[in-house]
This record gives structure tokens, sequence and C-alpha cells, in this order.
């Protein structure tokens, strides 16, 4: 996987799945059963949902769960990208799949636009992040263990990681959560060269995987 702006650039593949309107039960039995198979893996939601302006379907970002019972810090995690008959993200080896990310950082009440504390910049960071991977999952296939490099503005990118992190169920249905592990350049270019795995194993030694916290050195 390249760079995704040029990705974007290019000639998009069609997602090929039937388009299907769903009525507001539809969408409301979806998320009671999304948010009860997400708790079963991660534990219960702290109850905070971090809600895009314009939603995410006609354009805009994200929504944004998090989960603080799971491992220590918290869970950022998508709930868009399936929709009530279980299609999205293109299929990757696995299946399909909702994103999430870690943060050492924990959520609090003063977490707001006005006040920039270290979990707000991750999360405004991962809501982008994850907008942009979103739209992308539904005309390319995103698997475990390729490398991604996601627009920033800025005359560097945010280098990403994707691996599996656990399965999940929405009812009866099979899918998966995709991690989105945010590193450095030159760790990217590593797993590139010797291989995701490689990396994963030494961040995973040195106690930095699965967060995406830069306020580290470089593995390698």
């Amino acid at each position: 996987m390249g760079f995704l702006k040029k990705l974007f650039g290019g000639a998009k593949e069609e997602n090929t799945t039937a388009k299907k309107s769903f009525t507001d039960e539809e969408f409301e039995t979806d998320y009671e059963l999304k948010s009860k198979g997400l708790e079963e893996v991660l534990g219960t939601s702290n109850g905070i949902v971090g809600h895009a302006i314009i939603p995410f379907e006609i354009g805009g970002a994200v929504d944004m769960y998090y989960y603080d019972k799971h491992i220590p810090g918290t869970a950022m995690v998508t709930m868009e990208l399936l929709d009530p008959a279980g299609n999205g993200p293109k299929p990757n080896r696995i299946g399909t799949y909702e994103l999430i990310a870690f943060t050492k950082e924990k959520y609090n009440e003063n977490d707001t636009d006005e006040n920039q504390t270290a979990f707000n910049l991750i999360e405004r960071r991962y809501c982008g992040i994850f907008t942009m991977i979103g739209n992308y999952s539904f005309q390319a296939v995103l698997n475990p263990n390729e490398t991604i490099e996601v627009p920033n503005n800025t005359d560097s990118n945010y280098c990403l990681l994707f691996d599996k992190h656990a399965d999940f169920k929405i009812g009866d249905r099979d899918h998966h959560l995709l991690l989105c592990l945010e590193v450095f350049e030159k760790e990217m270019n590593f797993a590139r060269k010797y291989g995701s795995d490689v990396l994963l194993q030494i961040m995973k030694d040195k106690g930095h995987y699965p967060y995406s916290d830069l306020d580290r050195k470089p593995v390698i």
C-alpha cells in the first residue's frame, strides 16, 4: 500500500456492492447489535461520542467512539463503515471491518477543542485519519500488515501500519477490528523492507504496541 493521496488522485475503483436504503429502525437495531459486539471485545464504552457536524455518509467526518476498559489508555473506534446488511469496506483477506487505534492518553471532561490536551490532539488527528482511510476502504482492499501514508497538509505524511486487532460480531455476522497503528517514517520504511511482522514484534518487545503515541523514540 502506498501514498493515500496519490491513490485518491488516480482512477477510483467502484464499489460493486448493491446499494440499499435502510429504515431508521434497521439502523437503530444495527447500532445496538454493533455496540454489543464491540463491548464484548473492548468492554463498555466511556459513554462519550465525538459526533461529526456533517455525517460521514454524506461526506463529513466519522463519529468517534471511546473505550477505556480494554487495555490501559483509550481505544478509538469507528462504527459507520459497516451498514446494517454487513456491507462496507472492500473485504480484506479476513473479511469486513471497523477501524480502531489506541492512545495511552485517557479522555477527561476537559478534552475540548478550546483546551488542547494530549488526548484531544491525538483524537482529532485520528478522526481525520479514520475519515480518509474509511472513505478509501470502499475503493481499495486494505489488508493487515500493509502500510499506508495519509496526507496531513504538511510536507510530511502520517505513516501507518495495519494489523488485525480482534474479531467481533454484529448479531450473527462475523467482522473484525482493523488496527491503524501510527509509526515513524523510518519505522514504516523498515517494515516495507524487512516485513511488518518484524517491526510489530520489535514494538511489542519494547512495550509500544498497539499504541499510536509518538512521544517516544523510533524503535529502529
